[in-house]
C-alpha cells in the first residue's frame, strides 16, 4: 500500500498519507507520453507571427540605380529582400488555428502515470501549512533544505480554497527552479519537468482524484 510522508514547514514529519488500495501506477506507452506533451506545447503558440513580404513593405517605387552604365546588376525595387528594410523570403506569417485535439482518456492516463512515477520513486511530499503572518522567503528555503530538494527543480501543488496561501506563494516565488500551480489545472509537461512535487494538505483530496484518473 503506498502513502505519502507529510511534513511540517520545519522539515520534521509528522504524518503520512495512506492512498486507496484501488491506486495502481498505469503504465502507458512511450508515444502516448510523446503525443502528449507534443500536443500540450504546440497548443501553448500562438501562432501569430508575422513578417511583411516585399509587396508589403512601404517603399517607392523608384529604381534604386539606372539599370545600365553602372556595371551593377540590375536592380528594379528597394522593397526588395537583399536591401535593408525590405521584404522577407519564407518567414514566419500567421497561420490558420494549429490546435491539437487531445484525448481525454490518453490525457487523463498519461498524467496518472506521470504521478505514479513519482510515488514510486519517493518523489511526492506533503507539506503541513500552516498560514504565515507575513511572507518568509527563509522559511521555504530552509523546508526545502531540509528535505533534500534545494537547487532540484520542484512543484508546489495547492487547492485548497480553505487555507490562505497568499503568504506562502509570495515566499516561494522568488526560490531558484521552483514552480507552483493548483491541482486542477496540473498538466502533464509541468509533472515531467519537475524532480519532486510537494503538495499542501488540503490539496490532498484533489491530488488522489488526479491520480485516480478524475479531472
Amino acid at each position: 500500500m503506498a502513502s505519502l510522508k507529510k511534513y511540517n514547514l520545519e522539515g520534521e514529519e509528522v504524518g503520512e498519507i495512506v492512498l486507496p488500495e484501488m491506486w495502481a501506477h498505469k503504465e502507458v506507452n512511450a508515444q502516448m507520453i510523446k503525443d502528449y506533451l507534443v500536443a500540450l506545447r504546440t497548443n501553448a503558440r500562438q501562432w501569430s507571427a508575422s513578417t511583411k513580404t516585399r509587396a508589403e513593405v512601404c517603399h517607392s517605387g523608384q529604381k534604386p540605380h539606372p539599370q545600365k552604365g553602372t556595371g551593377r546588376a540590375r536592380q528594379g525595387y528597394l522593397g526588395a529582400p537583399q536591401y535593408k528594410g525590405g521584404g522577407r523570403v519564407f518567414s514566419p506569417r500567421p497561420k490558420f488555428d494549429q490546435h491539437v485535439r487531445i484525448n481525454r482518456k490518453e490525457r487523463k492516463a498519461v498524467i496518472s502515470h506521470l504521478l505514479g512515477e513519482k510515488i514510486v520513486a519517493d518523489r511526492v511530499h506533503v507539506l503541513s501549512y500552516v498560514p504565515q503572518s507575513a511572507p518568509k522567503t527563509q522559511v521555504a528555503a530552509r523546508f526545502l533544505r531540509s528535505l533534500q530538494l534545494e537547487g532540484k527543480r520542484v512543484l508546489f501543488l495547492a487547492g485548497g480554497a480553505s487555507v490562505d496561501l497568499d503568504h506562502w506563494y509570495k515566499s516561494v516565488r522568488n526560490l531558484p527552479k521552483v514552480a507552483q500551480g493548483l491541482v486542477s489545472t496540473c498538466n502533464g509537461y509541468d509533472l515531467a519537468l519537475c524532480s519532486d512535487i510537494v503538495v499542501i494538505e488540503s490539496a490532498v483530496d484533489g491530488f488522489i482524484s488526479l491520480l485516480m484518473g478524475g479531472n
